[in-house]
């Protein structure tokens, strides 16, 4: 039975695959647009929106004159384990979304990769 399998694996092991969704996070706050495969941007794409989602909640706090949630940075830092992507996230991209409920990343299809024929998406930050 496959209840709450919900993961596509990406024909890698456990730790290969969380280090390609952080290479993903990194490149896509860095550059704002990359071009991968479509199932590995869907699959980034999920695991990026709950980043961003994490770093909106962090530029609320800041934002409402409360002391600044250290917590959330932290657990942005324990998946990007980049100080300055984690700044460059909660100051410069977060702000972006206040107003916004999800929906942060967009995944347009893009054709097949001419040497392998796998299909290509871009993935890229909504503004």
């Amino acid at each position: 039975m496959r209840h709450r399998m919900k993961r596509n694996k990406l024909n890698r092991y456990g730790t290969h695959r969380v280090s390609l969704m952080r290479n993903l996070a990194k490149e896509i706050i860095e550059h704002g647009t990359i071009m991968t495969t479509t199932v590995k941007a869907k699959v980034g794409k999920e695991y990026i929106e709950k980043l961003l989602t994490k770093a909106v909640k962090a530029y609320k706090i800041k934002d409402e004159n409360k002391p600044e949630s250290v917590a959330l940075r932290r657990q942005i830092f324990a998946e990007l384990g980049d100080r300055r992507l984690v700044n460059k996230l909660v100051d410069e991209i977060a702000p972006k979304y206040v107003g916004r409920n999800g929906g942060y990343m967009r995944v347009i299809k893009v054709g097949a990769r001419r040497g392998d024929g796998a299909e290509l998406s871009v993935l890229q930050l909504v503004d």
